[in-house]
């Protein structure tokens, strides 16, 4: 627990929209706090318990906070839900209890899957797998690093979709039996870990681990990377229509055609691999992008109408009441 509370790493990110003194601050405090976890803990124990707690805490959480709003309040969620009723779970408390069972233990496995991995990788280069040390990343290599992960987790991401998860091997059968249970309807939350653990592994671990282990960036942004992809990915599978933002909510809008279309398209997370290899199913990437810009044009618009008629009648008010100013005054002086 020491570990996680030693992670502030939020205040780090956040730290430029503050004011200078503050984001000073706030730069020490980091600076201090990071050093002490890193002198007082190996940089696997890091590792391991950060990125646990970052799945845990953006989407083991959320998935459950989702499922129970879903079953309780099922004439709402409707509401709210791409595909209606159909993408409601199933109010059977045996098989949500099991598909629950099957997440936490798909994230265990993932967890010891990744803990092998980082002692083979340490004992192989002999150093941590990732930079660990007091120095802090620089803001630049970090969005490059960033940049340049997304870049190959949106690549594996498609690939592996396309030509190993949907393609009728062995592994796209179990695929199919665990993570499309169901077709005709939007995913939810929990379903994100709830598939066999050997397709899960090439669709979920392998797009975000395997460009980490390439690059071998600073642990603190693997750290941001890991928290970006898991709340991405959870409010991708949430099936909710009223996921904001022109980015999120087109990756949620095609995530829950590919579950509904069982899975005949939209196989990378970003939708731009699709557009490009003509495998988009419903709206594409570009249809999204067009759509949104167009709804905050209008609404921009009908901001500024409302602004000035708020102004006119202002305007309007501030007249007449110097006109009457200027009758009294009139009136007084005769």
């Amino acid at each position: 627990m020491d570990v996680i509370l030693s992670l502030p790493i939020v205040s780090y990110f956040a730290a430029p929209m503050l004011s200078s003194w503050s984001t000073s601050m706030n730069l020490v405090f980091f600076y201090m706090t990071w050093s002490t976890l890193v002198l007082s803990h190996s940089p696997l124990k890091i590792e391991l318990i950060g990125t646990l707690a970052a799945r845990v805490a953006f989407w083991l959480v959320p998935s459950l906070l989702f499922l129970a709003f879903d079953t309780a309040l099922p004439s709402l969620a409707e509401s709210v839900k791409l595909y209606g009723s159909a993408s409601l779970p199933r109010r059977h408390a045996p098989s949500l209890g099991r598909q629950a069972l099957l997440a936490v233990f798909n994230l265990a496995l993932f967890t010891a899957l990744q803990a092998g991995i980082s002692v083979a990788a340490t004992s192989l280069l002999d150093r941590p797998l990732f930079k660990t040390s007091t120095t802090l990343p620089l803001p630049w290599q970090i969005i490059k690093h960033i940049l340049t992960l997304y870049t190959a987790r949106e690549v594996l991401t498609y690939y592996i979709h396309r030509h190993i998860l949907h393609s009728g091997s062995d592994i796209a059968k179990l695929h199919s039996r665990y993570g499309h249970p169901r077709k005709g309807a939007a995913p939810y939350s929990l379903m994100l870990y709830a598939d066999h653990p050997l397709p899960l592994m090439l669709n979920r671990l392998l797009p975000v681990y395997l460009p980490s282990l390439v690059i071998r960036p600073h642990l603190l942004t693997y750290f941001l990377f890991t928290l970006l992809t898991t709340i991405e990915e959870t409010m991708s599978m949430s099936g909710y229509n009223a996921v904001p933002g022109i980015i999120m909510g087109g990756i949620t809008r095609r995530t829950a055609t590919h579950y509904a279309s069982g899975g005949r398209g939209n196989y990378g997370a970003w939708g731009v691999l699709d557009w490009i290899n003509g495998t988009s199913v419903g709206k594409d990437v570009i249809d999204d992008i067009h759509d949104e810009a167009t709804k905050h044009q209008v609404k921009g618009r009908g901001e500024k109408a409302v602004s000035d008629t708020g102004n006119l009648l202002q305007d309007g008010m501030n007249s007449l009441k110097k006109s009457r100013k200027t009758r009294k005054t009139r009136s007084d002086a005769k």
